[in-house]
């Protein structure tokens, strides 16, 4: 299989890394191996931050893997392969560690959801962001959630109904999605590495008392997104969305 992820631990802060040789898109195992190492550094006591960040130097994440939706034949495997993020988003929902997100460039789709369901995301310029699953004749049902509780539900209508349009870092960073944006790769690593040390020096009880107030009144998406998901899981072999799939480019 193709992609992989990493995770290393060094004075407290764990580093899990995403990657795959599309654009760093999503297929099914690789969403469950995202959200098993997001469980997996959460339960461990010598991590007290975790940084979420992404292989190459071009794309952040291209959301959804194309080539395995356009084998999706039925809605209970649609609703599987969906629930790959619903799994993702709500690992990191629960996760007991604060999670800091690095977007090096482009998000799109179920990556402005990952980006989203950070607890503090930062970016280059590079990091411009589009929701593109209404173009493919889906709808962003799963990683809504997340996103309009970021930056609102003008700017996410704006974002899933625009489905071609990217935004600018910049717009993403007044919306409230991205809370830093740098020049380069390297003045975002250097304020990542400054902020994730910080915070790994800070009592993980209060961390944690503050992880969960961030995160008050979402108790309900572990149902929500399931349901969100199914709806994505019927739209997705509809003859529209199959014929929009095929005829899509990544980025």
């Amino acid at each position: 299989m193709e992609g992989s992820i990493t995770l290393t631990i060094d004075k407290f802060i764990a580093v899990i890394t995403f990657s795959h040789p599309v654009h760093n898109s999503m297929p099914g195992y690789l969403l469950s191996d995202l959200a098993a190492h997001i469980k997996k550094a959460g339960e461990n006591p010598d991590v007290h931050v975790i940084v979420l960040s992404s292989g190459g130097e071009r794309t952040f994440c291209a959301g959804a893997s194309l080539d395995e939706l356009i084998t999706i034949t039925n809605s209970e495997d649609g609703k599987k392969f969906f629930l790959g993020f619903a799994h993702v988003i709500n690992a990191m929902r629960k996760c007991p560690k604060i999670i800091i997100c690095r977007v090096h460039g482009k998000a799109i789709g179920g990556g402005v959801g990952i980006a989203a369901a950070a607890d503090y995301c930062m970016a280059t310029n590079y990091g411009t962001i589009k929701l593109s699953e209404l173009a493919l004749g889906i709808g962003p049902f799963v990683i809504g959630p997340a996103v309009e509780r970021k930056i609102g539900l003008s700017a996410f209508s704006q974002l899933a109904l625009n489905a071609t349009e990217w935004q600018t870092a910049n717009w993403a960073k007044e919306k409230g999605l991205y809370q830093e944006v740098f020049d380069s790769i390297e003045h975002l690593d250097a304020y990542v590495d400054e902020l994730s040390q910080r915070l790994a020096a800070t009592s993980s009880s209060a961390l944690l008392a503050l992880k969960q107030a961030l995160w008050h009144d979402t108790q309900h998406w572990d149902q929500l997104l399931d349901e969100r998901a199914g709806i994505s899981g019927r739209l997705v072999i509809t003859e529209a969305s199959q014929k929009a799939i095929r005829e899509s480019k990544i980025v």
